[in-house]
């Protein structure tokens, strides 16, 4: 049944021209060097340190490993991050 909905829902993204993120409930992740991250439709944080940030996400989780990390925003479906972004661990 999963199938078939992931199905209907791409097919009805492609019909109107909508972003797979939007359609399919993924995550939208915009890196800006090394130092910021911006991560949409998350569902959560699942631990957070200076070192590394575990989001949960409707699919999995996200890793992201570093230095000197800060969550400068947060929302319910977005966050930004900033530090020294050294590795991202997409989990499925």
């Amino acid at each position: 049944m999963r199938s078939l909905t992931r199905k209907i829902n791409q097919f009805t993204a492609k019909l109107l021209d909508l972003p797979q993120d939007v359609a399919m409930d993924l995550p939208r992740i915009t890196m800006i060097g090394n130092m910021q991250l911006y991560i949409e439709n998350h569902r959560g944080v699942l631990h957070f340190s200076s070192d590394s940030l575990k989001l949960a996400l409707s699919k999995g989780k996200l890793e992201v490993s570093g230095s000197n990390l800060v969550i400068r925003e947060i929302m319910p479906d977005e966050v930004m991050i900033e530090g020294m972004i050294r590795d991202i661990q997409y989990i499925s």
